[in-house]
Formats: structure tokens, sequence, C-alpha cells
């Protein structure tokens, strides 16, 4: 059972709500012209849209701009994803501009502006105890996660930050974490692992644990 704290309870969801709020409204010529771009290099859907786990394990639909093509072999299989990544779409996942339809699921409020990241629902199984408590709070756009590493560190670290943050929610730590991972996007570090241009599949070699 997960103990909300003030914050947490009555505060997170009007904060998220004003800022993914504000941020689409300031953010919407932005928005448009990557839409468009999308459309021109890659082509429809503009938008990615798949099934992520939520609070409670809950399902919905993620919004995410298109960073990869359809390309399929002769057998009509799609490529491998680093096969499918475009040069333009690299350069969305780096200035994470892919990201920003993903202000709808904030203001929906299937998400929140912090928290742990919405991963595939195949995952759901390969979690040990300990990581399961990851949905125990909405998926956030960015994390503790994220500030520490993002795609350059393992996926046991990854999931000990989000139960780190589940344990420690509060103001001051979602603010400390927006304020970097704005740091971030400017330096636009950690984006790809050593061993791929895409975020390698979690295998569940923690499970037991």
């Amino acid at each position: 059972m997960h103990k909300k704290g003030i914050y947490e309870k009555y505060l997170k969801r009007p904060f998220d709500f004003i800022v993914a709020l504000i941020a689409f409204m300031m953010l919407s010529p932005l928005l448009l012209l990557t839409a468009i771009m999308v459309r021109v290099k890659l082509g429809l859907p503009v938008v990615f849209k798949q099934e992520r786990p939520g609070l409670n394990e809950k399902t919905f639909k993620l919004y995410k701009f298109r960073t990869m093509t359809d390309k399929r072999d002769d057998y009509g299989e799609l490529l491998p994803d680093a096969m499918r990544l475009t040069k333009f779409g690299k350069f969305l996942r780096s200035t994470s501009l892919d990201e920003l339809p993903s202000l709808i699921n904030i203001i929906k409020g299937d998400m929140s502006l912090v928290g742990p990241r919405p991963l595939l629902i195949e995952y759901l199984s390969l979690y040990s105890t300990k990581h399961k408590k990851r949905h125990l709070v909405k998926p956030g756009l960015s994390g503790l996660a994220q500030i520490n590493g993002r795609n350059s560190i393992s996926w046991e670290e990854k999931l000990d930050y989000d139960i780190e943050y589940i344990k420690d929610i509060s103001f001051l730590l979602d603010a400390k974490i927006i304020i970097k991972t704005l740091f971030k996007v400017i330096q636009r570090k950690d984006i790809t692992s050593n061993n791929s241009e895409t975020t390698e599949l979690f295998r569940g070699n923690y499970k037991n644990k």
C-alpha cells in the first residue's frame, strides 16, 4: 500500500494540469511545425499511439511523434527498430521533441510531469515484486532515472530509481527533476545506451530479486 503525502494527494494533479496546459499552449507552434515535418519525412500517422500500463497497471494510450518508418523485409515483417530509425527520427529523440504529444496525456490525467516512465505492457510479467511498485503512481514524462543516466544506465538501476522516487515524492523533488530534465534536453545527453541506438528491451533479469 502506497501512503500519499499532502502534495501527492491534493496538489500534484493540479500542478501537472496547469503546467502541462501552459506548456502545450506555449509550444503549440513547435508542435505544429514538428507535426508537419514528421508528415513530410516519415509519413502518416504523424502521432505514434501505443497502449501502456499506468496507475495500478491500468492501460492508457500514450501519444508521441513517430520517429521510425514502416519499412518491411521481403516477407512483410517490420525491420528491426534500428533500421527504421531515420536521421530525422534520431533528431526528434535527441531533442525530446517526440515526447511533446505526451503533454496531452498529462492534461487528460493519464500521466504526471514526473514519475516512472510508462513502459511496454509485455514487461508487466517480468518485474520483481519490488519493481512492480512502480505502478503505484502515475507514469511520468520524466523521472529520477531520466536525470540520472536515462538510457546509459542498466534496467535495474532505472527501476530502482523509480522505486526511490515513489518513496520520496514531494514538490521540491518534482521541481528538481523538471529543472534537471530541461538541462538534460538542452545538453542532449544519455539518449542512447552504449549498445544500441534504441532503448534495449527489458529481459526480466531481476525477476527473482
